[in-house]
């Protein structure tokens, strides 16, 4: 069975491995999804990330942060949403960037200046497709 949308399939285990409490994921690499990782890791979402060389496509092992909130641990990551998708694409003109949680969080940008965060493509004037949002 093919995959209509890795990205999403990429959110939806940092999603979950979140919520689940575990240290790492695993997601098949793309150049789209290291670059996303790379914000991640950037904007302080994720602690790091590795390639993994094995196999035909490889592997991108995230290794995701927690903090302890009165004795609980917490992660970083509070949400994560899929905003374009294949069924409807969504672009943003240099002025409709949006803001995610009154700025509290951080929209994921696709430009042709790379992968961009909201506040990136701000400051550089462009505007992309709006690949996802992390608060």
């Amino acid at each position: 069975m093919s995959m209509t949308d890795p990205i999403a399939d990429m959110l939806t285990r940092i999603r979950n491995g979140t919520q689940a409490g575990h240290r790492r994921v695993e997601i098949p690499a793309s150049n789209e999804k290291r670059a996303i990782a790379r914000v991640l890791v950037e904007q302080g979402y994720v602690a790091r990330f590795e390639e993994i060389t094995e196999g035909p496509q490889g592997a991108l092992r995230l290794f995701l942060k927690y903090y302890d909130r009165d004795g609980q641990r917490t992660g970083v990551i509070e949400g994560i949403r899929r905003i374009s998708r294949p069924g409807r694409r969504v672009f943003a003109g240099k002025a409709e960037i949006p803001k995610v949680c009154g700025g509290y969080g951080i929209s994921i940008l696709s430009t042709n200046l790379g992968v961009l965060t909201g506040h990136q493509c701000r400051a550089h004037g462009v505007g992309g497709e709006v690949l996802c949002e992390v608060w």
